[in-house]
């Protein structure tokens, strides 16, 4: 589905992502963990032709994602954003609606098919949006818009999800259920997702492989119970953890350990 051979992407003298290289199947979820300025963002917008490497190449179903148009690559990847504008004045239904516009075959106004009503309809009920459809996206609360991103991703109906933070802004019962979604979703219709998050356990208990990245190089890669040990978190993070099986699912579970200070009077 996606390889990823030594890509390098450089602003001016500047390094933001460092001969990086991955390959993911389809089906498979990627966490993609490290540090504030790591490089994530930058590597994703990388993967889904925002940006054009230095050197390196990326390849999506065998093919270079250079040799795509703009609006191949929106038939293959869909994109959650870390920052999006969501000001205009548009209805929760309207916003999904659009992740369906790589498949339009018409300019005109008036586009959507019963096909893309259908699906959008089905996506807004998995993202517990239904209600809310008639809702003017910027009346909404940030878990509730986070939730229209990804529903307009899911719309798009790609091979290939590009996540960065998707579950930021969100309770903790949203964050499972949306991360249940797309786990779902690759399991039973093979598509393919990489996912930045800043959550340790979450990345643990969703993902395939884990990519630990640092000053815009991988650190390691690998399933969880390879890479989220406890001298890999501390050479990422510079923080000392502990890393134990959670009692459920026995993946592991990673605790930050602080000191404890006593206060004396």
């Amino acid at each position: 589905m996606l390889e990823v051979d030594s890509i390098t992407v450089a602003y001016g003298e500047r390094i933001a992502v460092d001969r990086v290289s991955l390959q993911l199947k389809a089906g498979e979820v990627m966490a993609i963990i490290g540090p504030n300025g790591a490089g994530k963002s930058t590597l994703l917008r990388a993967l889904n032709g925002g940006i054009t490497p230095s050197s390196g190449r990326i390849l999506v179903e065998g093919t270079p994602l250079s040799d795509y148009s703009r609006r191949s690559i929106s038939r293959r990847i869909a994109v959650v954003a870390q920052e999006a504008d969501l000001r205009f004045p548009v209805t929760v239904l309207e916003f999904v609606l659009g992740g369906r516009y790589g498949w339009a075959t018409t300019g005109a106004w008036g586009w959507e098919t019963e096909k893309d009503l259908s699906i959008v309809s089905e996506v807004l009920e998995e993202t517990e949006l239904t209600n809310l459809q008639n809702r003017l996206m910027n009346e909404l609360s940030g878990g509730e818009r986070q939730r229209c991103l990804l529903a307009r991703a899911l719309a798009a109906d790609t091979p290939l999800l590009l996540l960065d933070e998707p579950t930021a802004n969100m309770d903790l019962a949203h964050q499972a259920s949306i991360l249940t979604l797309v786990r779902s979703r690759c399991d039973n219709r093979k598509t393919a997702a990489i996912v930045i998050t800043h959550d340790i356990n979450l990345a643990s208990h969703f993902s395939d492989q884990v990519l630990l990245l640092k000053h815009g190089r991988v650190v390691a890669i690998g399933k969880p119970e390879e890479v989220l040990t406890v001298s890999l978190m501390k050479k990422v993070f510079d923080v000392a953890v502990l890393v134990d099986a959670h009692p459920v699912t026995g993946v592991p579970r990673v605790t930050s350990v602080h000191p404890m200070y006593r206060q004396t009077n």
